[in-house]
């Protein structure tokens, strides 16, 4: 089984960007634990990370055939992105959409997700540990699927 995690716009700022908002870990270590989780559930992980919206789009698209499911964080994106959320339904590989802030507890423009409808769940509001619950979700979703 392989989990690819994607990571939407500014996520590389990890560790300096609003650190009471987002966490003080940068990316690198984020995506380490997760990859590190992934392996001891028996998982391959990988991971990438794209400010740009139609990049984050060709890496869904890329996915299909590849791997087996998608964890993806598409920051900003998860509000104004229709291309993302085509993409998606498009491809038709599982998805849990992970955020590091709890959106609905946010701006009110942060509380809708474009993306969500078209994944198989959302984690939002854990940190770090969003990743990893998502690999956990996405998991279990795999293996029920069959």
């Amino acid at each position: 089984m392989k989990i690819r995690i994607i990571n939407g716009p500014n996520l590389n700022l990890l560790g300096t960007r609003e650190p009471g908002v987002y966490g003080t870990q940068d990316l690198e270590s984020v995506m380490k634990a997760a990859v590190e989780h992934g392996r001891k559930a028996g998982v391959e992980v990988d991971w990438i990370q794209h400010n740009e919206e139609g990049a984050i789009v060709t890496a869904i698209q890329q996915s299909k055939g590849v791997v087996d499911g998608l964890v993806l964080n598409p920051a900003a994106y998860t509000h104004t992105s229709v291309a993302i959320r085509d993409a998606l339904q498009a491809v038709g590989i599982p998805c849990v959409e992970v955020h590091l802030s709890n959106i609905h507890a946010r701006e009110g423009f942060r509380q809708t997700s474009l993306t969500a409808g078209v994944c198989v769940g959302q984690i939002s509001g854990f940190g770090a540990a969003s990743y990893r619950l998502g690999i956990d979700a996405l998991i279990g979703q795999m293996k029920n699927r069959g």
